[in-house]
């Protein structure tokens, strides 16, 4: 499991590239950098997000598509809640260095610093990272190539070696505005993927700091 969430948002349009048919990475400073700053500033004035989302799970080993459901929270600058709604109650939320994370409708919860736990300090900082579209972060991470501009399509394979040895690239579709992100493709070594879509997205609606807590 440590190991799912870790891929999923190292953790958000059907159908991914297959390996070696990927186009060669634009040169920095083109068009490239064009769209990176038109996506930047769509995201400036995002103050909260609140969606729901679709997680499909598809392994070599299983004919059937794994699903499960959730919703979705962020609030300006590093506030996150992440739940799931099927088919188990569970989730987690941030803020700031804070976090709480829980299972089932009336299970145990448990309060703790983010960096504590490595695998829901990685979720966060990528969902936080795309939320704000902090590039240079990305870029340290990631060597990014645009796969489309109508919309934003990207796709960014590791340069760290920790990385390489499961994840093989992701795949990130953004809401044709650029405000959001729309959906996440994790390809694994291996072939397995994951896809998160993410709908009915309200931006900027007032959410309670009680989400977060």
């Amino acid at each position: 499991m440590k190991k799912l969430m870790v891929v999923l948002l190292v953790l958000l349009v059907p159908g991914g590239l297959l390996r070696g048919e990927r186009p060669q990475d634009p040169p920095v400073g083109g068009r490239q950098d064009h769209l990176l700053a038109q996506i930047a500033k769509a995201t400036a004035d995002v103050q909260t997000l609140a969606s729901d989302f679709i997680q499909e799970r598809h392994l070599d080993l299983l004919e059937n598509v794994l699903i499960s459901k959730g919703r979705f929270y962020y609030k300006k600058e590093n506030r996150l809640r992440w739940e799931l709604t099927e088919p188990v109650l569970a989730g987690f939320a941030v803020n700031g260095d804070k976090a709480r994370r829980w299972r089932g409708p009336s299970g145990p919860t448990q309060t703790f610093e983010v960096h504590s736990v490595p695998f829901i300090k990685v979720f966060a900082d990528q969902v936080l990272a795309w939320a704000r579209a902090d590039f240079a972060q990305l870029r340290r991470r990631y060597r990014i190539t645009v796969l489309g501009e109508a919309p934003a399509d990207l796709e960014l394979v590791p340069v760290y070696a920790q990385e390489q040895k499961y994840l093989d690239h992701l795949r990130i579709v953004f809401a044709p505005d650029a405000s959001h992100v729309r959906s996440v493709e994790v390809y694994e070594i291996g072939g397995d993927f994951t896809r998160v879509c993410f709908s009915n997205t309200i931006i900027n609606e007032p959410l309670r700091d009680a989400l977060f807590d």
